[in-house]
């Protein structure tokens, strides 16, 4: 990440934050679901897509949920491609759920 980039975990708003500059310009919503996390939507502010920010992001909380000992379910289907991309995430999708996802 930029040093001007930095992504922190919105409990209230259950949903990861990517802020630039102090303001947020990307979002990856989830929801509790038991010991997981349900990734549902991800999204960067328009004229700064294309920029590597949501990957930042989606990698930021993946992270995170790894440290919390969780497991993710990627309805998203930008969260998906980038743990298709990213094999070493694919751990934390629960092997019977991965060939939902393309795992």
């Amino acid at each position: 990440m930029s040093p001007e980039s930095q992504v922190t975990n919105n409990e209230q708003e259950r949903r990861y934050e990517l802020r630039l500059d102090g303001n947020v310009v990307g979002i990856a919503e989830y929801r509790p679901a038991g010991p997981a996390l349900m990734f549902t939507h991800t999204e960067v502010e328009e004229g700064h897509e294309g920029q590597g920010l949501g990957s930042q992001l989606v990698q930021a909380a993946l992270d995170d949920a790894r440290a919390q000992g969780r497991q993710v379910v990627p309805m998203c289907p930008f969260v998906a491609a980038f743990i298709r991309e990213h094999r070493e995430y694919v751990d934390l999708v629960q092997p019977g759920q991965r060939g939902v996802f393309g795992l």
